[in-house]
């Protein structure tokens, strides 16, 4: 028999979903998806944002791509819209759970330890944990009855290993001043080990989870941040978005056909040293 190593990473005639699907990495994680084949849902909180994201990638990618408004933290809303992406798509085998939420109150985001609100808390959990929970829950579930899927769960490299603090004298994002809350940390370390256990939980039924561990990626930082955590690097370097989308779409296809359980971090070498 004859292995076609290049189709193994063909998704011709499947059906994947994004959440977070407008963000810095979501949008290149559909835009990726498309470009190999796939057809593709766009989830997010703003439907015209998702509609203007989908419209843009099936122009350009020639596939069938569609946006969808939801609320993650609603269990409720997360199977409406699943109903609705494989009404619209076809059933769904590729799922990228990529959204996360730094609140609607961005000075209590950056909150120190000692002051950081338990409703501050709760409201990020309610989305990076919980929300993937749910999404997991509902599109896993359906993979499973159905013995086929791939799903990536996004995490971050402060899922992995603590925020070097000094990084953040003089650091900002989009003009101010930044750290990593503790609650960042927490959350995505619960990812990496809620993507083990539904690997575990899901492989007789034919359904691999992964997840996908992002370095920093450049997306509005001041130089001062992007020099200092440049310089931890061993590549020398914050990521770029597109960066990721290569790793995302070996995880999802079937040249990652013995690939589940993992965490694979496209950090530039920093979980290294």
């Amino acid at each position: 028999m004859t292995t076609s190593f290049k189709a193994l990473f063909d998704l011709t005639g499947r059906t994947a979903v994004v959440t977070g699907g407008c963000g810095i990495l979501g949008r290149r994680f559909a835009e990726g998806l498309a470009e190999f084949g796939a057809k593709v849902g766009i989830v997010d909180l703003d439907q015209a944002a998702t509609d203007a994201a989908a419209a843009e990638i099936a122009s350009r990618h020639a596939v069938r791509a569609r946006g969808y408004g939801c609320d993650i933290t609603s269990p409720e809303a997360v199977r409406n819209t699943a109903d609705a992406i494989e009404a619209d798509l076809g059933p769904v085998s590729i799922l990228l759970n990529n959204a996360a939420s730094k609140t609607r109150d961005v000075d209590a985001f950056f909150a120190p330890v000692e002051k950081f609100s338990q409703e501050t808390w709760r409201e990020i959990m309610a989305v990076n944990l919980d929300g993937m929970f749910n999404v997991a829950q509902v599109f896993g579930g359906r993979m499973a009855e159905r013995g086929y899927g791939a799903i990536v769960q996004t995490a971050s490299i402060y899922g992995l290993m603590a925020p070097d603090q000094r990084i953040y004298e003089g650091s900002e994002y989009l003009g101010r001043a930044i750290n990593t809350p503790a609650v960042y940390t927490a959350s995505k370390a619960g990812v990496i080990g809620l993507t083990k256990h539904l690997a575990t939980y899901w492989a007789s039924k034919g359904v691999r989870v992964n997840t996908l561990t992002p370095g920093g990626v450049e997306s509005g930082q001041n130089e001062t941040f992007k020099a200092r955590y440049g310089a931890r690097i061993p590549l020398g370097r914050m990521a770029r978005a597109d960066e990721m989308v290569g790793t995302m779409l070996f995880l999802v296809s079937d040249a990652a056909s013995y690939v589940t359980g993992q965490n694979i971090a496209v950090d530039g070498g920093l979980s290294a040293w």
